[in-house]
């Protein structure tokens, strides 16, 4: 559904979107590409244009492969994602619908298979943040503005 954006929060309001995104990003030890992934699934998701249009940029900047981008929904069906990407898009699928299965454990020790507890813990801060990014974008209504045709090719 195209409708005008009810507000533009992050130049509203730049200390708190600074605090937010520079906690959880710049001080993580997850790999920039594997936070990217889990935020684009998450996005997937959600149903937020906005941050799947962002994500999936960044994602192919970063010089991740276009095919994985393409099918990180389906991510189950293919042979492209590592052991520890898979634990972490399922933890991020469980955790971002919580109220279907609430987190199971056998994912949870799929989880400590492939991550410390460090990263577990970041892990779960960076799912909770793209949560929250895409509540903000849905809820403002912020839009994907195209791209121009040179600006897709990464």
């Amino acid at each position: 559904m195209l409708s005008q954006v009810r507000l533009l929060c992050a130049s509203l309001a730049p200390k708190a979107y600074q605090a937010i995104t520079a906690s959880a990003l710049q001080e993580s030890s997850l790999d920039p590409l594997l936070i990217d992934l889990v935020f684009l699934r998450v996005s997937q998701i959600n149903g937020c244009a906005f941050c799947i249009d962002k994500h999936a940029h960044d994602l192919l900047r970063l010089g991740e492969d276009f095919q994985r981008v393409n099918n990180l929904s389906s991510w189950r069906d293919t042979s492209f994602f590592s052991a520890r990407e898979q634990a972490a898009l399922a933890w991020a699928e469980a955790v971002t619908d919580i109220i279907k299965n609430h987190a199971p454990e056998p994912l949870f020790m799929a989880l400590k298979e492939n991550f410390n507890e460090q990263e577990i813990a970041e892990l779960g801060f960076v799912i909770a943040l793209m949560n929250g990014w895409n509540r903000i974008a849905i809820s403002f209504q912020q839009s994907v503005a195209p791209r121009p045709r040179a600006a897709l090719a990464i």
